[in-house]
């Protein structure tokens, strides 16, 4: 397993001092950066074949939020590659080296230049070691979208909302989404399933809805398709 430890900075916390679902998914997304960066098989090597990582899904379950200062471990390992396929799973850990959250992901390898898939080389299923998948209740990958929601004012792509590779960042189609959420809602768990990139300009109108515990956000395309769904489940008190 690759870890990195940090400490909870003022910057990734929230009016309430504890870490945000934003800081907590960068943590994820940067450890398995650094770790692709170190094998060799990171962004330059990437973008020298004309291939790029694109997330397919996220269920990410959190514990506690930790607080402002406080000591964290990132972590991740591959636990299987299949096809143009990669399984990841993340966790953080406080000082004592107890979950704070944990996290499973899809990945898809894809062909910068024709749009399709690409199945994983040789040379990179070398370089990672899968490991054991992390223990957690797996959640489904597909998420349903209730009929009781409502259609909300569209968001313009904006170039803050962009990656390195020039399409909004999954982490950003989240950070929308919860806009939507009711005031206090603590998040337990989040599911996103991403359909399709969204660019500079492009404008996404949210879907909201509700269905007991949960708060579904589709960000749509207004034209019947979606970038992206996302499942919130409030954190039992």
């Amino acid at each position: 397993m690759y870890t990195f430890d940090s400490r909870v900075r003022y910057s990734e916390t929230d009016s309430g001092g504890k870490l945000t679902m934003a800081s907590l998914i960068n943590y994820f997304q940067d450890c398995s950066t650094f770790q692709a960066e170190e094998l060799g098989v990171g962004v330059e090597y990437l973008r020298e074949r004309h291939l790029v990582w694109v997330l397919s899904a996220w269920q990410i379950v959190v514990e506690r939020y930790p607080s402002l200062c406080e000591k964290v471990t990132a972590c991740t390992h591959p636990y299987d590659m299949k096809g143009f396929l990669g399984y990841r799973n993340f966790c953080l850990l406080d000082g004592e080296g107890r979950y704070l959250a944990r996290a499973n992901s899809l990945w898809s390898l894809l062909d910068t230049q024709s749009g399709k898939p690409r199945a994983v080389p040789e040379y990179m299923t070398e370089k990672y070691r899968l490991e054991p998948r992390l223990d957690m209740e797996y959640a489904p990958r597909k998420i349903s979208i209730p009929e009781n929601g409502t259609s909300q004012e569209g968001v313009p792509v904006r170039a803050h909302h962009l990656d390195m590779n020039h399409h909004v960042n999954n982490q950003q189609f989240i950070d929308i989404a919860m806009d939507y959420l009711p005031e206090g809602f603590v998040i337990g768990q989040v599911r996103a399933e991403y359909k399709k990139q969204a660019f500079l300009d492009d404008v996404l109108i949210p879907y909201a809805a509700a269905d007991g515990q949960k708060r579904i956000v589709a960000l749509t395309d207004g034209a019947g398709g979606i970038y992206a769904a996302v499942e919130f489940v409030r954190m039992e008190e």
